[in-house]
């Protein structure tokens, strides 16, 4: 609901705008590109709509899996599977590979699979153009799908982990192998290092960009529990921390 509220009062008020004009919704045609409610096409150039159209897929598995059908993401549908410990999977799909490989394959919630396609086409692999002038050939991550609390403690709420809403990036290695990882890499001295510099100045951009499009990065800025791994997940709250 975080994500979805500023575009819904955005909404509002173009609605009200338009019918104090007078303007008849059912006499317009709007272009699918300034379509609020069309399909998010995830292949496409992030625009003003993409947060909002993001939002409405993550809530619809059905509308979500035809999206990542039209990417290159290897996906394969998974049942919904019931929990009496509030860990239940639902519109939940095991991603095998992207445009990158991963450590291991995952289980991730439709909308996770989908932030991922647009994170790493518009985020991760821009960085590391930017950063190295290749590209990320694979990802190293530490799961995705847990049952247990945050931070694993015997009380409190369920993490995002819990219903495989979240996932953990250690590391990122290039195309000539460069492995760049998030706890040794990311404070990595500056000035008389040149290499280790541009690991720390590509980790920061692939957080920062990150959080164009999930709704909670945390790394080890945030703290001591988040040193090696950048969390990403799409929650009902918005941190970039």
């Amino acid at each position: 609901m975080g994500r979805l509220l500023p575009w819904l009062t955005l909404l509002i008020l173009l609605a009200l705008a338009g019918a104090a004009a007078g303007v008849w919704a059912g006499l317009i045609v709007v272009p699918r590109h300034f379509d609020p409610w069309a399909r998010l096409d995830l292949r496409a150039e992030p625009d003003w709509l993409t947060g909002f159209r993001l939002s409405r897929l993550t809530r619809d598995p059905e509308e979500c899996r035809g999206a990542l059908g039209e990417t290159g993401l290897r996906f394969t549908p998974l049942p919904d599977r019931p929990s009496d410990e509030n860990c239940a999977l639902s519109g939940v799909v095991r991603v095998t590979r992207s445009d990158v490989s991963f450590s291991s394959g995952f289980i991730a919630t439709c909308g996770l699979a989908a932030a991922w396609t647009l994170f790493e086409a518009n985020a991760l692999q821009p960085a590391a153009q930017r950063h190295f002038g290749q590209r990320v050939a694979r990802v190293e991550h530490l799961g995705t799908y847990a049952c247990r609390n945050v931070y694993g403690r015997a009380d409190g709420q369920r993490s995002e982990h819990a219903t495989a809403n979240a996932i953990d990036l250690a590391a990122f290695v290039l195309a000539d192998g460069t492995r760049i990882g998030v706890l040794n890499d990311w404070n990595a001295k500056r000035g008389s290092d040149r290499a280790g510099e541009r690991k720390a100045a590509f980790l920061r951009d692939v957080r920062d960009g990150a959080c164009r499009f999930f709704d909670v990065v945390l790394g080890p800025d945030y703290n001591e529990a988040h040193r090696n791994h950048f969390h990403m997940d799409m929650g009902a709250f918005r941190s970039c921390r």
